[in-house]
């Protein structure tokens, strides 16, 4: 039985061509990822507080943000158009309460230049008191 000409050449010392083909898949993912970069800035962080407790330990006032992304894109965002929040407002007793940093953007215009932004840390803790109250009651 005959082999087909082109089936025959496919088949045709196959090891050293997988390996090539798998070699130059290595190269395009290296490729890909050695040119996302990650810059780091400082942005105001609006804190709101319940208003019948106080806080007992320290609030921040800045979080660290992470932009994840090419490196000739992250350096062009300008992020005065970031805002960071975190809402405290849910406190209903004393102690310590964790709530999570809420980043603000155009999500679809980051998203769809494969930038992508994240809070470090991405949540707070603070020790809440009632008003009035001292700790040594």
């Amino acid at each position: 039985m005959k082999r087909n000409k082109y089936l025959q050449n496919f088949i045709y010392d196959w090891p050293a061509k997988v390996l090539s083909l798998v070699f130059a898949i290595g190269i395009y993912l290296f490729i890909q990822y050695s040119t996302i970069g990650a810059r780091v800035v400082t942005i105001p962080l609006d804190v709101n507080l319940p208003p019948s407790y106080t806080a007992e330990s320290l609030v921040p006032h800045s979080v660290d943000i992470r932009i994840k992304g090419n490196d000739d894109i992250i350096y062009l965002i300008d992020p005065d158009y970031i805002t960071a929040r975190i809402d405290f407002s849910f406190v209903k007793e004393a102690g310590i309460a964790t709530a999570p940093v809420v980043l603000e953007y155009e999500e679809n215009v980051f998203n769809n230049g494969g930038v992508y932004i994240s809070a470090e840390p991405s949540q707070f803790r603070i020790l809440f008191g009632k008003k009035g109250s001292s700790p040594n009651d």
